[in-house]
């Protein structure tokens, strides 16, 4: 079936030059996806995590790689589920799509502003008893250098994420090579990894619905899969697609089981589940100069994820300029041809939620720190559950193009129509499961999610403050997503009168 093509599908690849080779989009992908800190917050799940990592591999990120994939493939232009989105439902749900998984990516470059923080303060601890407000203004310093990188040449700036990414790769199997010293040396676990009868239904974390929330963490650790694909008319080679899909999603599962095995090996049961924890098992392994090296990396990784975030973000909102869906100054290219007015949008965005969670909400409480923890975790988590729907959308989209493009398809198909079937039933069910999980779970005890309970095969879902909070700031997004869609409709409807 022939659709009208997008004008963004038509001139983004004559605005944007093509750089990025396979390697680039293995370590875009792995910046996305890979928080490797979850390999730490993860072991509260004790040895049955690495069951939870083995089932949501298989029932999440596999069948995101193969629909993103075959999506890619068959479109591989600027914008992925924007694009995708607009060919299977229309304009309106490709611009609402594209709002979903955009809007995320605004916030969680705060996320990555303070884990920078974080790591830098395991170093030099004055930094991390820095005051909330203080840490806020340096969160801000943050976005903007990182801003500032973003919109240099994209060869040179995608050059820097790549040095980094390879220090990354260094970092995470010292998580390993730490794990495996301290038992040459002669101790104990500090948790026993090869307990499997931990992943008993009947054991207290083990693989069973009760303890869906472990599942519903995995999920969210692997989220950012099609991001890379943001950039589609940006790739040397169309096989660059499926090999970054797969050499990514191979580092990613290596990396979270090689890690999670280090943190618990070497840091007690009781400290393991936390942000540095994972610094702290290359301290206690292989020595403290090598713990502070292996964090010093990884708060230079997370300032570059920071980076990576910022410009692959970009690109959704800078098409959707292109295509007259937000005002054309946001397709705006500087002289190294990179969207700067886009990462701008995006950096005074970030900077402005930072201040409002680490300066103005915290100056007008009594308990600072404990106002900035609500702040913050409340909308992480509200962005975390726009970003699972908006993955939900993308498993739909693969079986709707499938049936409308069906020449395109049989023509770059990679699998049987079933296999698209399967992993989008499975993927968009382990979605919802995030979103749920999400809900129910409160990240932080200052905020009680107590008033009920509902059970449902097995598993328990609780609501209350958190559920609310969560779930309102995620409704109230949308809506906003769907009300600029209108409102720049209704402006050109009057521009063009």
């Amino acid at each position: 079936m022939s659709e009208p093509q997008l004008l963004s599908e038509r001139v983004a690849g004559g605005i944007l030059p093509r750089v990025l080779t396979t390697f680039d989009m293995v370590a875009i992908f792995v910046a996305i996806v890979l928080f490797i800190t979850n390999a730490a917050v993860i072991q509260s799940a004790g040895p049955a995590a690495f069951g939870w990592w083995i089932i949501a591999f298989a029932l999440f990120l596999i069948p995101c790689a193969i629909v993103t994939g075959q999506l890619g493939v068959m479109f591989p232009g600027e914008g992925s589920i924007y694009l995708w989105t607009s060919k299977a439902f229309g304009p309106f749900w490709g611009f609402f799509a594209g709002f979903c998984a955009w809007w995320p990516g605004v916030l969680v470059m705060v996320a990555t502003g303070t884990l920078t923080i974080s790591f830098l303060g395991f170093v030099f601890p004055p930094v991390g008893a820095l005051p909330v407000q203080a840490q806020g203004g340096l969160i801000v310093v943050i976005l903007v250098v990182a801003a500032l990188l973003a919109v240099l040449r994209f060869r040179l700036t995608q050059n820097v994420v790549n040095v980094v990414f390879v220090a990354y790769g260094l970092a995470i199997l010292a998580m390993f090579v730490a794990g495996v010293v301290h038992l040459l040396e002669g101790n104990a676990s500090a948790t026993n990894p090869w307990d499997f009868a931990a992943w008993s239904p009947s054991a207290e974390h083990g693989i069973n619905f009760a303890n869906w929330s472990f599942f519903g963490l995995a999920v969210l650790a692997l989220l950012g899969v099609e991001v890379p694909l943001n950039m589609g008319v940006e790739i040397r080679e169309e096989k660059a697609v499926t090999r970054y899909l797969l050499w990514g999603s191979l580092a990613v599962m290596v990396a979270y089981l090689i890690a999670t095995w280090g943190v618990m090996v070497t840091v007690p049961a009781k400290d393991a589940a936390t942000i540095t924890g994972v610094a702290a098992a290359v301290s206690l392994g292989i020595g403290d100069w090598a713990g502070k090296l292996v964090a010093l990396v990884l708060a230079a990784m997370f300032f570059i994820i920071t980076v990576v975030y910022n410009y692959s973000f970009a690109r959704l909102i800078f098409v959707s300029g292109l295509d007259r869906k937000l005002p054309k100054v946001v397709s705006h290219v500087n002289a190294h041809k990179v969207p700067d007015v886009a990462v701008w949008i995006q950096t005074v965005l970030a900077g402005v939620f930072t201040l409002l969670a680490f300066v103005v909400v915290p100056f007008a409480s009594a308990k600072p720190a404990d106002a900035q923890t609500e702040v913050y975790n409340v909308l992480q988590a509200a962005v975390t559950v726009i970003w699972c729907l908006s993955i939900v959308v993308l498993f739909v989209d693969v079986l709707i193009i499938l049936r409308r493009y069906r020449e395109q398809f049989e023509a770059r198909k990679l699998a049987h129509p079933a296999v698209f079937w399967v992993a989008s039933i499975v993927g968009a069910l382990a979605s919802l499961v995030g979103v749920i999980s999400t809900l129910s779970g409160s990240w932080t005890p200052l905020i009680s999610n107590d008033a009920g309970k509902v059970r449902l095969f097995g598993a328990e879902i609780s609501y209350g403050t958190w559920f609310w909070l969560v779930g309102g700031i995620a409704l109230a997004s949308l809506v906003v997503g769907a009300l600029i869609y209108l409102l720049q409709g209704a402006r050109r409807a009057t521009t063009s009168a």
